[in-house]
């Protein structure tokens, strides 16, 4: 199966497209593509109402199915955004939150449809992996107490 391809299937209360929009219009190399209808009646929709969307998510193809109330996102699943400068993490955290997410811990945070984020600032990546296992705690140990990654106390915490 050489020409198998891959996506990743979320599973919206009909409301697939709204997200796949929000997602397009906040991260680089997102778009919205196909949308998909029903040919039939399903379970929680008509003929005629929409189906899936594709859309892709920071370069990563996804599919939203709009699929009813039955099922809803946990934070086993996530996005993970690597963000380089202060400016870049607190403007997709306060995109997210405020329009109608919640605020997490440790770059955490959830969008209004409940879809799981970790906004992680790659400062905060390279400190937890420094060799010095002094500094990845302190580093650690600076990250438990923070909703959105602050990169100066990140930093200040590797220096000690």
């Amino acid at each position: 199966m050489k020409d198998a391809i891959s996506r990743i299937c979320l599973w919206y209360d009909n409301n697939a497209e709204e997200a796949a929009r929000f997602y397009a219009s906040l991260f680089p190399h997102s778009a919205v593509g196909a949308l998909f209808y029903a040919p039939s009646d399903f379970p929680s929709g008509k003929r005629g109402d929409l189906l899936t969307v594709e859309f892709t998510v920071l370069g990563i193809p996804c599919l939203g199915l709009n699929g009813g109330p039955c099922f809803k996102h946990s934070e086993a699943f996530s996005f993970q955004v690597t963000t380089l400068t202060q400016a870049e993490t607190d403007s997709y955290w306060h995109a997210i939150i405020d329009h109608g997410g919640q605020a997490s811990e440790c770059g955490w945070c959830k969008d209004k449809w409940g879809l799981s984020w970790q906004i992680t600032p790659l400062a905060l990546t390279q400190a937890l992996a420094d060799p010095d296992p002094a500094v990845a705690r302190r580093v650690f140990e600076a990250m438990m107490q923070m909703g959105k990654i602050d990169i100066a106390a990140i930093e200040a915490a590797r220096r000690g």
